[in-house]
C-alpha cells in the first residue's frame, strides 16, 4: 500500500501585502485623538504664555514712561565751590526730562553757556541719580568794581558774576569822571589786559588796588600821591613800562618836581602833569 504523503501547511498570520504607499501631496497627516488633544493643549499654553509676556511688556513700558522716578526732578552736582546746584540745574534745562531723552553732549553744551563753568563731565545713570555733573569752575583773577558793583574776571579775560569775598585777588576800580569814555564792555576784556594788570600789581604797595580809566587804561596812586597811568598792554610790555616808570620817578624826584600825574600809556611818549598846573 502506497504511503500517502500528506503535506501539512503552517498557518501564516494574515498580513497586508508589503506595498509601499506614497503620501498624497497636500494630505494632512492623521493623528490620534489623544495626540490632537496634546497638540492643541501645548498650543494653548504657548498662546497664554505669549499673552502674559506681552501684557508684562506693556505694563513695563507704561511704568517706564509714566513713573515719576524716571523723570529728572533734581541733579547731583560735584566739584562746585561758588556756583549753586540750583543755578547748574537751571542752565541744564533738564527739569521734567525723561531719562530716555537724556543726551550727555547736549547737557554739556548747555552748561558751558554759564560764564562760571570752565568744563564738566556728564554721567547719566538710573534712578535715583539720573544725572550727575562734575563741574570745573572758572577761577577769578581780578575783581572789577564799578561804583560798588563787582564782577570777576578770569585769567583769559572772561567775565563772570562775583559770588563771594575772595581775599588776595587784585581789585580794579573803574574811574568815572566827566572826561571818561563809555565803560568797557565784556568783549573789551582780554587775556593780555588781565596779565598786564597782574604784572602791574607787583609795582603796587602791599594790599593796594588798580584804577581803570577808559582813556588812560590801568593805573594807581603811588606812595608820593602821584596818579600813574600805564594803559592796557601785555605783561611783557608792562615790564618795559615799569622800567620807564622807575627811571622817571627817580629823575623827577631828583629835581624836586611836584607831580600830579605821570602817564606812560604810550611808552614812546610818556608825559607828566605838574601838581600846580605849571
Amino acid at each position: 500500500m502506497a504511503a500517502s504523503h500528506v503535506q501539512t501547511r503552517r498557518q501564516q498570520p494574515d498580513r497586508a501585502p508589503g506595498v509601499l504607499h506614497r503620501a498624497t501631496p497636500g494630505a494632512v497627516p492623521k493623528f490620534s485623538a489623544a495626540a490632537r488633544r496634546d497638540r492643541q493643549g501645548a498650543f494653548s499654553r504657548w498662546r497664554l504664555i505669549s499673552a502674559v509676556l506681552l501684557a508684562l511688556f506693556g505694563l513695563t513700558l507704561l511704568a517706564f514712561f509714566t513713573s515719576d522716578v524716571f523723570f529728572v526732578r533734581a541733579i547731583q552736582v560735584r566739584g562746585n565751590t561758588f556756583i549753586t546746584r540750583e543755578e547748574v540745574f537751571t542752565y541744564s534745562e533738564l527739569a521734567n526730562y525723561h531719562m530716555f531723552w537724556l543726551d550727555p553732549d547736549e547737557i554739556r553744551d548747555k552748561l558751558l553757556r554759564s560764564p562760571s563753568v570752565a568744563d564738566l563731565d556728564v554721567e547719566v545713570g538710573w534712578p535715583p541719580d539720573l544725572v550727575t555733573l562734575l563741574v570745573q569752575e572758572r577761577q577769578p583773577a581780578i575783581v572789577w568794581s564799578d561804583a560798588g558793583d563787582e564782577i570777576w574776571i578770569d585769567i583769559l579775560g572772561r567775565v563772570m558774576p562775583a559770588r563771594a569775598e575772595m581775599p588776595g585777588l587784585l581789585h580794579v576800580n573803574l574811574v568815572n569822571d566827566d572826561f571818561s569814555q563809555p565803560s568797557p564792555r565784556v568783549e573789551d576784556f582780554s587775556k593780555d589786559m588781565v596779565l598786564g594788570a597782574l604784572r602791574l600789581r607787583q609795582a603796587l604797595p602791599e594790599g593796594d588796588h588798580l584804577d581803570y580809566h577808559p582813556i588812560h587804561g590801568l593805573g594807581w596812586t603811588n606812595e608820593q600821591g602821584w596818579q600813574i597811568w600805564m594803559g592796557t598792554d601785555s605783561a611783557a610790555v608792562m615790564d618795559e613800562k615799569i622800567k620807564i616808570y622807575d627811571v622817571l620817578v627817580e629823575n623827577l624826584n631828583s629835581r624836586a618836581i611836584d607831580v600830579a600825574e605821570l602817564n606812560i600809556a604810550n611808552p614812546d611818549a610818556p608825559f607828566y602833569r605838574l601838581l600846580w598846573g605849571l
